[in-house]
């Protein structure tokens, strides 16, 4: 019996520099936006997540789409995307525009020198609502999916995940981690206080930790990150530290310079 795929082929679609281009899209400096163009790299990202094939994928914060692409070329059995920034949305639903006036004027941000990669996973031990919009058909990328791809409008900040997975996807917290991941390229702005609400939403397993220890792979700056993984006695150590360690595993998997971000980050 032949073993089911793990990869899917994507059908042929502009670039994410390209529909970046045609769409005249800026990253907004009130949103701390960054965009990975590399497919390489955002296939690394997704990587680093672990085995998605027939999981469920939470991807925060898609933008353009590019670590939208590497999640579903790894064939999961669904794939939601929580994206606050309107102007996306055309590029997820149909990578092809249809026209390419832009009336926007928006100017550069400035960024963090680098970003790390994170993997965090909630310990096993016991110490440890949003709007929803369909958008549309999705068009190429549902066709290349059977429909597997759901845009979710709204704040990840005040978003609740208690009902976005299947029922059956639970699993209790003293077993393994369920297939179910979330994966995203945080903006500097909203990483800390997303995953300190993240943190509390683990301790008292709610959203999507009421499906048990639902494991994690973002980006932070890399300030940010030395803190989270910081020992006892070292200078970052702090708060955030304690937080962070006291209820996940978490794991520095690799640093991404600066040169890698469109726009460049600032030094």
């Amino acid at each position: 019996m032949k073993a089911s795929r793990t990869f899917i082929r994507l059908p042929p679609l502009p670039s994410i520099r390209d529909l970046i281009r045609l769409y005249r899209l800026r990253a907004l400096r009130q949103l701390s936006q960054n965009f990975l163009m590399d497919q390489r790299l955002t296939d690394k990202i997704v990587r680093s997540a672990g085995r998605i094939k027939d999981g469920q994928v939470c991807e925060v914060g898609p933008g353009p789409g590019g670590i939208t692409r590497s999640i579903l070329a790894r064939n999961p059995q669904r794939v939601v995307v929580i994206e606050k920034d309107r102007r996306f949305i055309p590029m997820l639903e149909n990578p092809i525009p249809q026209c390419l006036h832009s009336s926007y004027d928006f100017t550069n941000m400035a960024l963090m020198k680098s970003c790390s990669i994170f993997s965090i996973a909630p310990f096993l031990y016991d110490n440890p609502t949003g709007h929803r919009q369909q958008c549309g058909d999705f068009q190429l990328l549902t066709e290349a999916t059977n429909g597997k791809m759901e845009v979710i409008i709204g704040d990840v900040l005040s978003f609740n995940m208690e009902k976005m997975f299947p029922e059956e996807k639970k699993l209790d917290w003293e077993s393994q981690p369920p297939n179910i991941h979330l994966i995203g390229n945080l903006p500097f702005s909203v990483s800390t206080p997303l995953i300190i609400r993240w943190l509390e939403a683990i301790c008292e397993r709610r959203s999507a930790w009421s499906y048990g220890r639902v494991p994690m792979t973002l980006t932070f700056q890399k300030e940010v990150a030395e803190r989270m993984v910081a020992p006892v006695t070292t200078e970052q150590r702090c708060r955030l530290s304690v937080m962070c360690q006291n209820w996940c595993n978490v794991q520095h998997v690799f640093t991404i310079p600066g040169k890698l971000f469109v726009l460049p980050p600032v030094h």
